[in-house]
Parts: structure tokens; C-alpha cells; sequence
């Protein structure tokens, strides 16, 4: 029987109920009396104790006008188990929001505790185990422990596996946008003609929404959505790439590595699914065709359920600041490999853009292309990798 969702409210949100459910109503109003900040001389010391009826009246007004920033105080913090993958980035993508995720570097994956995942993929996640920890130990077995590899080896194998794979997290975010999404959410239901990623998906999003409902988090009028916004996940196009004071850029990455990049959330990120499918092949494996041929073999043949080595092609946009902070945390032999040559890779393009507009950038970029983070003149290391490779960022796994 498959694992049902389940989330529940945490103590951290306000107007928790002793049941465990929202007080919806109350955090509502007390919404309500803040918006009155805008314009009442005396502030909260009277909005706190006018008459509930003006309270209302400025409630329906807010958000009839879609003025939802005074919803935005109020926060729901819930733990949410067995939350597919790819329902867990389609949350994180919306930005406004705190999550902490199991890590699939630092668990195992367990088809017996997870009905989402195959007979199929458990097997060639334990296969490729075995491959990668004989693999990474010859390679660096004089740089990693035992512990370590085994991490990497999860790390790499953990591609093979389905994106809608079950994980849980812990996510907060504002209740008006927790709303907001939701009605997002309905749109992409009722969408016709979707295509079979969609279909898949659906199921997972109805229930996600009736688990909110039984929380009483849910209200017709924060769900809104004259503006006719989407999942931000989900883009239309590819862009263009740009680089100056701001940048955008365009490239193939797999859905696991868009996982990661989503943790930069002054950067945005879209995905757009390709008629093609085609896999992320790990480079410890390059050096062995016929170890590649076997890896490529072996995650074709659980593609038809999205595997999250699958490429997907990634829009990134933001500024040179922001950019520059992400090579801080990716340019790193601690980092996940995939994304640190990514974001490798776009610095390059960066750094050779700014170069041929003779743009005043031009120069400070330079300073970040010689290496992993600790060789970066505004960046201090406080633990010592010791890995020539990884500080070169010519590493072949992790």
C-alpha cells in the first residue's frame, strides 16, 4: 500500500489550535488590524482594539484588492513526510519560504519504505553502489574514509532513482503564500491536455492540498490570482544568455542538480522538460566506456519514471553579486559535483563575456576563476580540504 502524505503543523506557527490544527479565522484578523498600519496615526495601541467589525471591513477590502502583504506576517511551519521530490522543488522554487530537507548524500534510498520507487530502481541503486564505492576508493581511497564514500556512493546512485521518490521536510512559509501556491496548484490540475510529467504529478499535488485543508490553512479569498501567476518551477521557454550587471543563461542539467541550485534563493530558476530524454552520466564513470555505456543502459531503462539523473534544461537569471555569492558556496570540494562544475561552467562564460564587452567588471571577475572558493580574495576558509583536486576543481566526484 502506498505511503499516504502527511503534514503537520509544528509549534513555531502562530494560532496553532490544541488539536494541531490553524486557527485560520484569528490570524486572519489579527492580519486584518496590522494593514491598518498603513494609514492610523496610532498605530498598533489602537488597531489592537478596534471595533471587529472595522477589522472585517479592512480584511474583505485587502484582499478583494489582492493587497496581501500584511498576510504575509504570519508564517505556517509543518513537517511533511513522504512529499515527493519533485513536489518538494516545486515548494522551494517559490522562494519565500525556510526548509530543511532529508539529504539524499546522507541517507540511503529504501524501496521497501518507499512504494514510489521500483523492484527495478532499488536494484540498480544497489548495483551502482557497489560500482561507485569500488570506483571512488581506487581513485581516492587515500583522501576519503570509508564514511565518505559511502556518502558519494549514495550521492551518485541516488540518479538512478525517480524524482518523485518520497522525502520529508520541514518548510515554512508566509500563509498568504502558502495560499498563493495552492492556487497555482489548481490551475496546473485543471489544466487540459497535459502532458505525462503532469499527469504523474497531479495526484500528488490534490493530495498535498487536502492534507493543507485538514489543517484549516486554506482560504478562497488568499487564492486570488488576477495576475494569472504560475509554479515558478515550471518555464515556458529558454532564455537567452546575457551576462552584465544582471545575467541570465540557458543549460542542461539534471533534475537532482536543480535540487541543489534552488537552495540560492536570490537566483531564479525555471525547468523546461526536453522531448528527448538524455542522462546525466557521473565523470568518475568517463574514464570506463563500457562503464558508461552500462550506467547510460541502465538509467534509460527506468526512464519512464523520471529518474533523477534525467536533464532537464535549467533558466537561471539574477545578479553578478548573487552569482558571485553562489560560486562562494558551489566552488568547493565539499559541494555537490554536478553543481560546482555548473556554476564553473557558467563563471567561464561570465568571465569571458564581461571580457570581450571590455566591461567594468571585467577585471573583478577575474579574481574568482582561479580555482575552488578558498582561493577567492574575499572568501575565508575555515577548514582545510587538503584535496588538490578538489581545491583545482578537477574532481571527479563528489
Amino acid at each position: 500500500m502506498e505511503n499516504r502524505m502527511k503534514v503537520t503543523l509544528l509549534p513555531h506557527t502562530p494560532f496553532l489550535r490544541m488539536n494541531g490544527t490553524f486557527d485560520k479565522e484569528k490570524a486572519m484578523h489579527y492580519s486584518a488590524q496590522i494593514a491598518g498600519e498603513c494609514y492610523e496615526p496610532l498605530g498598533w495601541e489602537k488597531l489592537s482594539k478596534e471595533e471587529e467589525s472595522k477589522t472585517i471591513r479592512r480584511q474583505n477590502n485587502t484582499l478583494g484588492n489582492e493587497h496581501q502583504t500584511p498576510y504575509e506576517h504570519i508564517s505556517i511551519g509543518m513537517e511533511i513526510v513522504n512529499i515527493p521530490k519533485i513536489l518538494a522543488m516545486i515548494l522551494n522554487n517559490e522562494r519565500q519560504c525556510s526548509t530543511s530537507e532529508k539529504s539524499a548524500r546522507y541517507t540511503a534510498i529504501n524501496g521497501k519504505e518507499d512504494p514510489s520507487i521500483t523492484i527495478k530502481e532499488e536494484q540498480l541503486y544497489e548495483k551502482w553502489m557497489t560500482i561507485f564505492k569500488a570506483k571512488i576508493k581506487s581513485q581516492y581511497g587515500q583522501q576519503f574514509n570509508d564514511s565518505k564514500i559511502e556518502k558519494l556512493a549514495q550521492e551518485n546512485s541516488r540518479y538512478l532513482v525517480t524524482v518523485f521518490a518520497s522525502t520529508k521536510m520541514i518548510h515554512t512559509v508566509p500563509m498568504i503564500q502558502l495560499n498563493r501556491i495552492v492556487c497555482y496548484m489548481k490551475d496546473l490540475i485543471a489544466k487540459e491536455n497535459k502532458t505525462m510529467f503532469e499527469t504523474r504529478l497531479v495526484p500528488y499535488l490534490s493530495e498535498f492540498i487536502d492534507c493543507l485543508d485538514q489543517m484549516n490553512v486554506l482560504d478562497n479569498q488568499q487564492q486570488s490570482n488576477r495576475k494569472e501567476r504560475k509554479l515558478s518551477l515550471f518555464g515556458e521557454k529558454e532564455v537567452p544568455d546575457s551576462f552584465d550587471y544582471t545575467y541570465s543563461t540557458n543549460y542542461k542539467g539534471s533534475f537532482a542538480q536543480l535540487a541543489q541550485a534552488q537552495r540560492h534563493r536570490t537566483l531564479e530558476y525555471e525547468m523546461l522538460l526536453m522531448e528527448d530524454a538524455s542522462y546525466f552520466v557521473p565523470p568518475i564513470l568517463q574514464d570506463e566506456p563500457t562503464l558508461v555505456a552500462e550506467w547510460l543502459r541502465d538509467i534509460n531503462s527506468v526512464g519512464n519514471v523520471f529518474p533523477q539523473g534525467q536533464l532537464v534544461s535549467i533558466n537561471e537569471k539574477g545578479s553578478y553579486e548573487k552569482f558571485i555569492l553562489k560560486t562562494k558556496e558551489r566552488l568547493c570540494s565539499a559541494a555537490q559535483l554536478e553543481i560546482m562544475l555548473q556554476t564553473k561552467q557558467t563563471l567561464t562564460k561570465y568571465a569571458q563575456a564581461l571580457q570581450e564587452q571590455n566591461h567594468p567588471l571585467k577585471d573583478q571577475i577575474i579574481a574568482y576563476t582561479h580555482g575552488a572558493r578558498c582561493t577567492f580574495p574575499d572568501y575565508t576558509c575555515i577548514s582545510d580540504c587538503k584535496f588538490c583536486e578538489g581545491k583545482a576543481l578537477t574532481r571527479k566526484t563528489g
